[in-house]
């Protein structure tokens, strides 16, 4: 089944923002799902189509069917693989519109578990004719607030920050969730991460990823 993720970013940077939107979370009443750490490999270039002939055998019918929808209908697309606590993933996700589907805040999204370690899934990806574009690590706390996702991250170069989540399965439904989202946000008091300085952010990490990668080194960019 296809859906649609909507997605909104807030930078909070310190750890002492962190500590306080943590404290706020609890006190909304925000129930805590998990807290893990994930390694996510994203990829780019590539052929979509040999992709979904290497993945398909490791897939039931349909997920094998919502990957084709998404290969068959999505736009600039995103390609990544994450370990999160040893749970193995791969993730495709693509707009429909202007959006990139890297940091978009609506998108069409795959997300799978695949019976492969990290580096197999990665040497698939490669023998798919990808390349490497980054690599990323962070520790992710998680919580659910009514049926919106929020989670709490300390990424590597980026410091923490924060996503709220609102999973739909119809475009039609995506313009009300951002709604919702923008609204719950308000609620606890942050902000949207402006989309031009969260791409010069990613755009500066990609360029400088090995310097950061499985560290707690941290940059700024305005």
């Amino acid at each position: 089944m296809k859906t649609y993720e909507v997605e909104i970013k807030s930078l909070l940077g310190s750890e002492d923002r962190a500590d306080n939107f943590r404290s706020l979370i609890q006190e909304k009443g925000a129930v805590f799902v998990s807290t893990g750490k994930q390694l996510n490999h994203y990829f780019i270039n590539g052929n979509l189509l040999k992709m979904k002939e290497l993945l398909f055998p490791y897939f039931e019918k349909a997920q094998q069917e919502s990957l084709e929808y998404i290969i068959s209908h999505g736009e600039h697309f995103s390609v990544r693989v994450r370990n999160a606590d040893g749970t193995v993933l791969i993730v495709v996700k693509a707009t429909t519109g202007d959006n990139t589907s890297e940091n978009g805040i609506a998108r069409m999204e795959f997300e799978e578990q695949v019976s492969l370690n990290i580096d197999e899934l990665d040497k698939l990806l490669l023998d798919a004719d990808f390349q490497y574009q980054a690599k990323w690590s962070r520790t992710r706390e998680t919580y659910t607030y009514d049926d919106i996702t929020i989670t709490l991250d300390r990424n590597a170069g980026y410091g923490w920050l924060t996503e709220f989540e609102l999973v739909v399965s119809e475009e039609s439904e995506v313009q009300d969730a951002q709604e919702r989202i923008k609204e719950t946000m308000e609620s606890f008091g942050v902000e949207e991460l402006d989309q031009e300085r969260l791409s010069r952010m990613f755009d500066y990490y990609n360029k400088n990823w090995r310097e950061y990668y499985g560290t707690d080194n941290i940059f700024n960019i305005e």
